[in-house]
């Protein structure tokens, strides 16, 4: 009877565990990095749809690599990517369209890994490289903490770069990597990580732009973190409308105005006939008037430009002054 209920036991297990295995995961979404052996990233935080595209049951950092070969190395994962079981598990034999016997590495979620047979699950991140020193192995592995970050033009930002070495016992050690140089989208800069990893980059324009480092000391895998830059905030001043200075008129009014009323009269009497003679100049009046509009932006100062009618009327108020003032003596001789 206890066998029997031992034996049920063990197949409700079995059960079990198939029925799990049945409703795991059939994809998982995970962004991948490469970078080649001239220490140059090829390819930076491609995201992928990983399925089990070798049929091994799980979904693996094998599978995310050929995922992102698949969707972004010219001639898909069948020219670019290879692996095979060795005798440390699943390895790589191609990555990138280089094969060089087996000197790459990879890591996932920036920690390190066993064998490409390790599973990767929604959100994970893999990088993976080629060996620059095919001789020594040498290659330090690298990130930076933040993976992504949002900054805005002209103002300054903050990364901080750690490196992973290992123990005399082979256990992962993870320490800030000082003494690097910054770059932006290839090109160094000014900033150099300081004894906590941390440096300091000012990124002058909007737009979206990868941050990585080098070393002149040593020979590092390059990291990379993926920055959005905002445009800088606009300060603008407002005007008020009452201070704008509209242009202003000006007119100037200028009259002469002179009147000569002169009236002569002569009375010359005969015996005959009694003649009046009257000789009558009156009411000359000339007026001259000018006026000048001019049009001048606020603040200018502008005289008033006054013609020549003036003058010229008060010459013709003198000349007729003068006729008359001729005409008056002739009739008193």
């Amino acid at each position: 009877m206890k066998r029997t209920i031992t034996m049920a036991a063990v197949l409700l297990l079995a059960a079990s565990m198939s029925s799990v295995s049945a409703f795991a995961a059939d994809t998982a979404d995970v962004t991948v990095t490469i970078s080649d052996g001239a220490g140059q990233l090829v390819l930076v935080q491609q995201p992928v749809t990983v399925t089990d595209a070798d049929n091994d049951g799980a979904l693996t950092i094998g599978d995310a690599l050929y995922a992102a070969h698949e969707a972004a190395y010219p001639g898909g994962a069948a020219a670019g990517f290879a692996s095979s079981v060795g005798t440390w598990g699943l390895s790589l034999d191609k990555l990138w369209g280089v094969s060089n016997g087996g000197s790459y590495g990879y890591y996932r979620n920036n920690g390190s890994t066993m064998s490409l047979g390790d599973a990767v699950a929604d959100g994970d991140t893999v990088h993976a490289f080629i060996y620059q020193d095919l001789v020594n192995w040498s290659d330090v592995y690298t990130f930076f903490t933040e993976d992504t970050a949002d900054a805005k033009a002209g103002e300054a930002l903050e990364v901080t770069l750690q490196s992973i070495s290992f123990g005399a016992d082979y256990s992962m050690v993870t320490a800030p990597l000082a003494g690097a140089v910054i770059t932006v989208d290839g090109q160094r800069t000014d900033a150099v990580t300081d004894a906590d990893g941390k440096a300091t980059v000012t990124l002058a324009d909007a737009g979206k732009v990868q941050i990585s480092a080098v070393s002149d000391d040593k020979t590092i895998v390059p990291p990379v973190c993926v920055v959005n830059v905002a445009a800088a905030d606009v300060t603008t001043t407002g005007t008020d409308a009452s201070e704008t200075n509209a242009p202003a008129e000006t007119t100037t009014e200028t009259t002469a105005e002179t009147t000569a009323d002169t009236t002569t009269e002569t009375t010359v009497t005969t015996e005959s006939t009694q003649t009046t003679q009257s000789t009558k100049a009156t009411t000359a009046t000339t007026k001259a008037t000018t006026k000048a509009t001019t049009k001048a932006a606020s603040g200018a100062t502008t005289s008033p430009k006054t013609g020549d009618a003036a003058p010229a009327g008060v010459l013709a108020v003198m000349g007729l002054c003068a006729g008359a003032f001729v005409l008056t003596h002739k009739h008193e001789d």
